[in-house]
């Protein structure tokens, strides 16, 4: 691509980006599209697809069915823009590091699908539903919020961007620390999530998504991957897995992650391959001066493509 548009990053979706009727125009304009939706029904065993297209809302939201939909779209939206302009680094929010190693050549799209259908049944079965939760903090000071939840037991799961953390933990640790950050002048909103993603009570999510791990064959990437735990480039096969079995149960650095990119890697324009624009709209709080496209449905693709010429 020219240097005008400085370095490219490609980046990658998690959970929370999922709607009903999520990849359905792109199926019907695009071979490679449809060739990735029969690979993951193929792989999981089920119609995938339908769920993706038609619903029910109400079952595409179960972790166990959100992880394995996004990762495909994603991973259909990639091969749908076919020989658009390469990235010089990729990454992922949570699960969408999956994305990222799947389209940097780490993972093959079918084991990265049922990798993830497991990774989110053993989130889903890790804290009995009650026990755990998440909120978001709107404002208050990094530190601050660091500070109240050591004080109180409860872990930061995303430092997503400056004035967005999200916390997680045991429900009564959680509110806890609610109490003192609104008592502080943020805003807290409690998450409809049904576990407490990225803490340590995930902990034995990790131990058996490492044995899972290792049973895949995984290569080293074509294309550096900034992993959310370190908030660093991975370039070899064992830091990629590696990367991948840590970061169910600790923070997603995404705010460092992209200032990384920027900083150090020299990306000056990021783009989002997935459904929604969560990503977009973090990459904008974080780094303002950055171009950002959101690249979720077949009518994105020019935009894109038009960074190569």
């Amino acid at each position: 691509m020219s240097d005008s548009h400085g370095k490219l990053a490609f980046v990658f979706p998690g959970q929370g980006s999922q709607h009903v009727g999520m990849g359905k125009a792109l199926c019907d304009e695009s071979a490679a599209a449809r060739a990735t939706f029969e690979e993951a029904d193929e792989a999981l065993g089920f119609a995938l697809s339908r769920l993706c297209f038609e619903g029910p809302e109400s079952d595409l939201v179960l972790t166990t069915n959100t992880q394995p939909a996004i990762l495909t779209v994603s991973i259909a939206l990639a091969r749908a823009l076919g020989e658009g302009p390469r990235p010089s680094v990729v990454a992922g929010h949570s699960l969408g590091e999956y994305s990222a190693n799947v389209f940097a050549g780490t993972l093959a799209f079918a084991d990265a699908v049922r990798l993830v259908r497991e990774r989110g049944r053993l989130m889903q079965e890790a804290v009995p539903v009650g026990q755990g939760a998440m909120a978001a903090v709107l404002g208050g000071e990094r530190d601050a919020i660091v500070g109240v939840c050591r004080e109180v037991g409860a872990e930061v799961a995303n430092f997503n961007s400056p004035g967005q953390i999200v916390i997680a933990g045991r429900t009564e640790a959680v509110q806890a620390a609610g109490e003192k950050l609104k008592a502080a002048g943020a805003r807290v909103m409690p998450l409809p999530v049904s576990a407490p993603f990225h803490s340590s009570l995930m902990k034995p999510v990790e131990d058996k998504m490492a044995t899972r791990l290792a049973e895949v064959a995984m290569r080293d990437p074509v294309v550096p991957i900034v992993c959310n735990v370190d908030a660093q480039p991975v370039t070899t096969a064992p830091a990629a897995r590696d990367a991948l079995q840590r970061q169910v149960s600790r923070s997603v650095r995404w705010d460092e992650s992209v200032r990384h990119m920027v900083d150090a890697l020299g990306v000056r324009t990021f783009v989002e391959v997935g459904p929604g624009k969560v990503l977009t709209g973090l990459v904008a709080r974080i780094e303002k001066s950055a171009a950002r496209i959101s690249v979720s449905e077949p009518k994105d693709f020019a935009a894109v493509r038009a960074l190569a010429s």
